[in-house]
């Protein structure tokens, strides 16, 4: 996922994304640790997504209070 894919959805959108990823981190790490986990970059790539969903929420709730 791009920051300009991300910059395009709404504040709702990105919460939903946001839900869907954080389940998803869930189990790669339930998966880890029962030894069933397949793809061990999915696990940094979600992170990433992560991190990227809530730096743009933050500058949307700036850029609205400002």
């Amino acid at each position: 996922m791009k920051a300009t894919e991300v910059r395009a959805k709404t504040v709702d959108e990105l919460r939903t994304e946001l839900e869907g990823l954080k389940k998803e981190q869930f189990n790669l790490r339930f998966q880890k640790a029962t030894g069933q986990l397949e793809n061990t970059a999915r696990v940094r790539q979600i992170r990433r997504d992560i991190a990227r969903i809530q730096t743009i929420m933050r500058e949307k709730r700036v850029t609205a209070n400002a």
